[in-house]
């Protein structure tokens, strides 16, 4: 069934350019958007006092089976949140009080504790409703880290089912030992991670320092060789900095890129200046998670300078064991401070633009997630539908900030995934 969403404002394209009015013709049974027209006023601009594109132009227009008028939304990608560890929702804030190692280290930390001692139909039940508040949040995608082996994998993959949502499984070998650089995988973790990357998209590691050089090595290779996603935490806080230091002599990141090229790598809060341009040179994704850093009080990571040096930033909220899974929080967040860090750029800090970036294009460009992250023609339409005319909003005068700083999950009238409203309604 072909739907024409009509009289909308929206972010189009990579670029997420701002158009006034359009009419947006989307296919529910493929999921995708088969055009976009701009309506254009007798002058020939888009109401923004920009010259329509001839991409626009309504003589593309396709009969639809229905149509919906939307003015007064604005029609956005609808966001990827680029790193959660769902799972630990079960223990929302017992660790408020605690420290970086003491409350998610792998092997000791409380979380870990927690994870181990908890029913898995407890934790599936808070996996799903940790799905439904992102997606009601205006996330249809999010990457989340998994623990416990094959069975945590198992268990987020259980608790999906049937949700309208997108999500990558990155699961893990609960294997932390190191006799030195040379040691391999012992047989049964090389048996679990071959079973583990069978379910899940692929790895998502606890860093590099859990893990010897030659099982690094060995896990890189299973996951590559499949095709499959491979990546891990690094420079998240000083004391993993220097235990990197103190350990092997080198950094976290130069050890990583010595062993393996991951698809991206996680925080890089207190990365130096030549991990940054390293990690840039390399094409290595990064992820951030400025709120979840706050709360364990390990810094903030200096997006700034990552833009500066030409990496590509992704946003995640991290465990929500320590946060909501909110991008609309973490995004104002990051403006905020961001203009508040780089008082030497006049406080503008990063543009609002590219923050939305962070939540929609980057991720599912470092992820490969094929016609996802901007609305074009050929792309999947998951969207989400702002109301310009929220209290919080209008009146709209610049639609990035408004979307970074401004709105809320209140400000979402429908969320879309392939076409179809999957919360809200229009």
């Amino acid at each position: 069934m072909l739907i024409r969403i009509r009289n909308i404002s929206m972010l189009y394209g990579s670029d997420l350019e701002f158009l006034e009015r359009a009419s947006i013709t989307v296919d529910d049974c493929t999921g995708l958007i088969k055009d976009v027209d701009v309506i254009v006023d007798d002058d020939n601009n888009n109401g923004s006092g920009r010259q329509s594109n001839s991409n626009y132009s309504d003589t593309s227009y396709v009969d639809a089976d229905y149509s919906i008028d939307c003015e007064g939304l604005l029609m956005i990608p609808s966001f990827i949140n680029a790193h959660t560890h769902i799972a630990d929702s079960i223990a929302k804030d017992v660790t408020y009080n605690l420290g970086f190692n003491e409350s998610i280290h792998p092997v000791f930390g409380v979380k870990s504790r927690v994870l181990s001692k908890s029913m898995s139909k407890h934790i599936m039940h808070f996996i799903r409703s940790s799905a439904l508040a992102m997606l009601s949040k205006g996330i249809t995608t999010f990457i989340d880290f998994r623990e416990q082996g094959l069975n945590g994998v198992n268990m987020l993959r259980e608790s999906m089912d049937g949700l309208a949502m997108r999500y990558l499984a990155l699961g893990r070998v609960e294997h932390y030992s190191y006799a030195g650089d040379d040691e391999p995988l012992p047989d049964n973790a090389i048996e679990e991670a071959l079973n583990v990357v069978g379910v899940a998209d692929g790895f998502g590691l606890s860093g590099a320092n859990e893990y010897s050089r030659k099982a690094l090595e060995q896990l890189a290779l299973i996951a590559i060789s499949r095709g499959k996603v491979f990546g891990m935490h690094a420079c998240e806080s000083e004391e993993s900095k220097a235990y990197s230091m103190e350990r092997f002599g080198m950094s976290e990141v130069s050890r990583i890129l010595s062993i393996t090229r991951p698809d991206f790598l996680v925080h890089m809060t207190v990365a130096s200046n030549d991990e940054l341009m390293l990690a840039a040179s390399k094409r290595i994704g990064i992820v951030v998670c400025p709120r979840a850093n706050a709360v364990l009080g390990v810094g903030m990571p200096r997006v700034w300078d990552m833009l500066r040096f030409g990496c590509s930033v992704a946003i995640g909220t991290d465990n929500v064991m320590l946060n909501s899974p909110d991008l609309f929080r973490e995004m104002d967040y990051l403006w905020k401070v961001s203009r508040l860090m780089y008082k030497s750029d006049k406080g503008r800090g990063i543009d609002a633009r590219e923050i939305i970036k962070m939540v929609t294009v980057n991720p599912a460009r470092i992820f490969r997630l094929n016609r996802l992250g901007y609305l074009a023609e050929g792309m999947y339409a998951d969207a989400l539908f702002i109301d310009k005319y929220s209290l919080d909003i209008m009146p709209m005068h610049n639609p990035y900030t408004a979307i970074v700083h401004r709105a809320d999950v209140s400000s979402i009238r429908a969320v879309m995934l392939n076409g179809r409203v999957v919360h809200g309604r229009l």
